[in-house]
């Protein structure tokens, strides 16, 4: 889930397994720490470790008894989770049992030692008799406990023996883990001395699993070494695979898995949930990098690129096309106005500007990685979901302020609309948890292996009602960032620059003047952008710097779909160049660049009687349209749109500057089409054919 509805059951073990952790990790501190401890010192330790293995077990038994269909909203990895969470519980057992043994070993008074066994056999009474009420098939698990199921003796002797088979028990525990046979999901080539090359489809014997995130493993021709374990998947059992074969043959499902109790939990088929699935599964790079040092704890792997690279169902292309009614007989967002001859106006729940100002106090990552893009992407969201498409400004930054970020306030001229910090929002959900979820984020390159990605930086949800679904004023807000991923509550994107509250204000106040935050500022519309807005889909969100580009895009596609078809009934391909091909500008940013700039310098060229003609407008625009941008979307010379590669930006920059020179010498795009020097794609009935039965968006609701 994307938004917490309330803490699930598996998180509210997580944070009582980090609670955990610091205790153990405090009361190890301070044995270590007092040297050489009297008596009462051991004995108030030894009780802190009885009470703490008291609290271990129960939480253990709380994990041991979750259900995923318990949890709120769906939740990735969950089996994989549980088993991380019992790993951690096993870990934290293993320390205790070794601080009362190095406790126990020390010189106590025969009193203590009496005292000290009493107890031990009291709290393994007391774990014998839980132990009684749990089902069978809990007792593997009951095996890697410390102290259950064993009986405690009298003798001092006798007790240190019990512990140290304990002990070696737990180490041949983590030597071979649950999942021993581990398959390779592609090839690894060793990077340093002490690593194991391997190629995709092999078979590994894990060895140790490290929390570093480099496993030691095993081949078939008994080499070892460290592997990362990202590329590794556990291999399946034999009935498991035959039941789910089906399900993972299918990239969008998620893989079906069995809760505590056997219950089966349907997969979900969106793409949605399978991006946060995948994202999940990509934390693991990101922990590297964090154990690395390379990276602050907070950082994430992007939840909203992650939804970008799924599919087109989050970008601005696919909203931009007509949507249906639920019975897909008519369209429910473009209704034709006779008076006016024009498509009517339609206003929306949420119409307004946003302008993005800067980021401030912004982490650093490590030298190890090189900084591609530093960017913000923002979409609609209430609070489980995301409603619109997820729109991308890309920062600016000075060398000598590296940790602030700034936006252009308004683009002109030749700056390129990427850049673009005013940006347009509609929406006409009725959600009383509407809001605008922006992510902070940065493409990166890492510079020892080359491996690209995407990190967030922090990302912060601003609610656009309050609790009487009253409208927030139009402002700026100063919004704090949070660490983690959107469906991660209580995360700091830098734990060293803690947000608790400081001993005085004047520390307060500093300590808060040095957290993460995004400036942005709402604005309400005017008469005339209002108007321009009210033409386009009711859920879109867009820069104002070529908000009139689709608005032409829309008069036009009105014209054809509901004035000039031959009948409301007729669904035949229709011949238009510019509603096939149009929507694919929104996701090359440089070729909006360039009809933006051909759109402009045409209209300088008009006369005034001629810019308040509409219908000469629309003429005009569609040769331009055919002229600039047309040409260059089946050219062999562009190489196809990468998001955030210097290179690639570089010469599909050259090729668009050399292509609009050749036509302003040559009066238009046709000498360059048909020139031998011009390569083009083999041509495509997509180019020309407008399917809108194939491109409107369907009324799921």
């Amino acid at each position: 889930m994307l938004r917490g509805r309330g803490r699930g059951p598996l998180q509210m073990v997580q944070r009582r397994n980090q609670d955990l952790r610091l205790q153990v990790g405090r009361l190890l501190s301070e044995s270590q720490l007092k040297g050489a401890l009297d008596a009462s010192k051991r004995q108030d330790i030894y009780q802190r470790c009885i009470q703490l293995k008291r609290e271990i077990d129960e939480n253990r038994k709380a994990l041991k008894n979750l259900n995923k269909g318990d949890e709120p909203a769906p939740v990735g990895n969950y089996n994989q989770r549980k088993e991380d969470e019992e790993n951690v519980l096993e870990k934290l057992t293993k320390q205790l049992q070794e601080l009362a043994e190095t406790i126990s070993k020390e010189n106590v008074t025969p009193e203590e030692k009496v005292q000290n066994i009493s107890q031990a056999e009291e709290l393994e009474d007391s774990e014998e008799t839980e132990d009684e009420e749990e089902e069978d098939d809990d007792e593997d698990e009951d095996e890697d406990d410390i102290s259950e199921g064993e009986e405690s003796e009298e003798s001092d002797e006798e007790d240190e023996e019990v512990e140290e088979e304990e002990e070696e028990e737990d180490e041949s525990s983590d030597e071979q883990p649950r999942n021993k046979e581990y398959i390779a999901v592609g090839d690894f080539v060793a990077q340093q001395a002490g690593d194991l090359t391997f190629k995709k489809d092999e078979v590994l014997l894990i060895l140790k699993k490290k929390p570093d995130g480099w496993w030691i493993a095993k081949n078939i021709h008994g080499n070892k070494g460290l592997v990362p374990k990202t590329y590794l998947e556990p291999c399946v059992k034999e009935k498991e695979d035959q039941k789910y074969s089906e399900e993972e043959s299918e990239e969008d499902v998620e893989v079906v898995d069995e809760t505590a109790d056997g219950t089966e939990i349907k997969p979900r088929t969106d793409s949605h949930w399978s991006a946060i699935r995948k994202a999940i599964t990509e934390s693991n790079t990101i922990d590297v990098l964090t154990a690395m040092g390379a990276i602050p704890a907070g950082f994430r792997p992007s939840t909203l690129y992650q939804l970008l690279e799924e599919g087109s169902q989050f970008q601005a292309g696919y909203f931009l096309q007509p949507e249906l009614t639920p019975s897909q007989l008519a369209f429910k967002d473009m209704i034709w106005d006779p008076e006016n001859g024009s498509i009517k106006p339609r206003p929306s729940r949420v119409s307004l500007i946003l302008t993005l100002w800067s980021c401030k106090m912004i982490p650093l990552p490590g030298v190890s990685l090189q900084i591609l893009s530093r960017h913000v992407r923002f979409c609609l969201f209430d609070g489980s979901k995301v409603l619109s498409n997820i729109h991308t400004v890309r920062a600016t930054w000075q060398p000598k302020k590296p940790k602030t970020w700034t936006f252009s306030p308004r683009v002109t001229g030749i700056l390129p609309c990427l850049l673009d910090g005013d940006c347009f929002i509609r929406s006409n959900s009725s959600s009383p948890e509407l809001g605008i979820l922006f992510e902070v984020g940065v493409s990166y390159v890492r510079n020892s292996t080359g491996e690209k990605g995407e990190l967030s930086c922090g990302w912060v949800f601003l609610k656009l009602f309050d609790a009487n679904g009253i409208p927030i004023p139009p402002k700026t807000y100063e919004l704090y960032l949070n660490g983690g991923t959107p469906y991660e509550k209580g995360i700091e994107v830098d734990p060293s620059v803690s947000r608790r509250t400081a001993s005085s204000v004047f520390h307060q106040m500093m300590t808060m003047r040095r957290q993460p935050q995004l400036l942005v500022k709402l604005r309400s519309l005017n008469r005339r952008s209002r108007s321009i807005l009210s033409l386009l889909p009711e859920t879109l969100i867009g820069s104002m710097c070529y908000v009139h580009l689709l608005v032409f895009y829309r008069e036009i596609l009105g014209d054809v779909l509901l004035k000039d078809r031959i009948s409301m009934q007729n669904a035949d391909l229709i011949s238009s160049p510019i509603l096939a091909t149009f929507p694919k500008l929104m996701e090359q940013p440089d070729l909006m660049d360039v009809l933006r700039t051909a759109w402009a310098e045409k209209e300088n060229t008009l006369k005034r009687s001629e810019k308040r003609d509409r219908e000469f407008l629309k003429s005009m625009f569609i040769l331009v349209y055919h002229d600039c941008v047309y040409p260059l979307l089946h050219s062999t010379l562009l190489p196809p749109f990468r998001w955030a590669e210097e290179e690639t930006e570089a010469i599909r920059w050259k090729v668009t500057c050399d292509f609009l020179k050749q036509n302003q010498e040559n009066s238009g795009a046709l000498h360059a089409l048909l020139s031998p020097e011009g390569v083009h794609d083999p041509f495509d009935i997509s180019e020309q054919a407008f399917d809108f039965l194939e491109e409107a968006r369907k009324n799921v609701n």
